[in-house]
């Protein structure tokens, strides 16, 4: 395996992309050597897509914006919609893992070039995937859909990403109980994911109130205020 290098995210059909979803691209594996090199498009989109990404989550919007923007400029430079929607997915994604659950305007412009796999995790996302799309979804995102909430399941998604967006699926269907919370409060924790982390706390915090348990809210609101004490990214 040669590091460093993109996997084939931005060039894969159906099959392909349900093999990078998991990894959600942030998190993707270095792909084989004999693989012919990668064109400057790619390898630009991929480095402006997990910067933006990485910025996002860490509460820095302006740099978050500035790193979509140039993504979908390389992209933009293969005429191809499906690859701006499945970037605009991943985009969507990020959104999710720190619990924004609105509505994924931008992918749905492009959901007519999107492939069968894209189109069925913008529906899990949106928690309206059907029965039939199951199947489209990775591995670990089809497990946490078929029983949201199961903190056991979101425990055995390794990438910290892809956990998250399975946690705030579970937020979507009203299934996120304190385990579900309290491990993706975890996850954002461990990696330094300030707008994630604030996120996932300010609902722990409500959990927490919601239950009478006083203990518990003041606990995750001493952990919002050292976050916050320390100062906000540039927004």
């Amino acid at each position: 395996m040669t590091p460093n290098r993109p996997t084939s995210f931005f060039r894969a059909g159906a099959a392909g992309s349900r093999a990078a979803w998991p990894l959600l691209l942030a998190a993707a594996l270095a792909a084989c050597g004999s693989r012919p090199a990668a064109p400057d498009w790619e390898l630009n989109a991929h480095a402006s897509a997990t910067r933006a990404t990485e910025a996002y989550l860490s509460g820095d919007t302006r740099v978050a914006e500035l790193e979509w923007s140039r993504a979908r400029g390389e992209i933009a430079r293969t005429g191809r919609p499906d690859l701006l929607a499945r970037l605009e997915l991943l985009r969507c994604a990020a959104q999710r893992a720190a619990l924004d659950l609105s509505a994924c305007a931008a992918f749905e412009a492009l959901r007519a070039d999107a492939q069968p796999a894209e189109r069925a995790y913008a529906d899990y996302l949106a928690g309206r995937i059907a029965p039939g799309e199951l199947a489209l979804l990775p591995a670990a995102q089809r497990q946490a859909a078929a029983a949201p909430g199961d903190a056991r399941v979101l425990r055995g998604i390794n990438d910290p990403l892809s956990r998250l967006v399975a946690g705030s699926a579970a937020v979507g269907a009203a299934a996120a109980g304190d385990d579900t919370v309290a491990l993706a409060v975890g996850t954002a924790s461990q990696q330094g994911w300030r707008r994630a982390l604030l996120a996932w706390l300010g609902l722990q915090v409500r959990q927490a109130q919601a239950a009478g348990d006083a203990v518990g809210a003041a606990a995750a609101q001493r952990r919002i205020d050292v976050v916050l004490q320390q100062g906000a990214p540039g927004r």
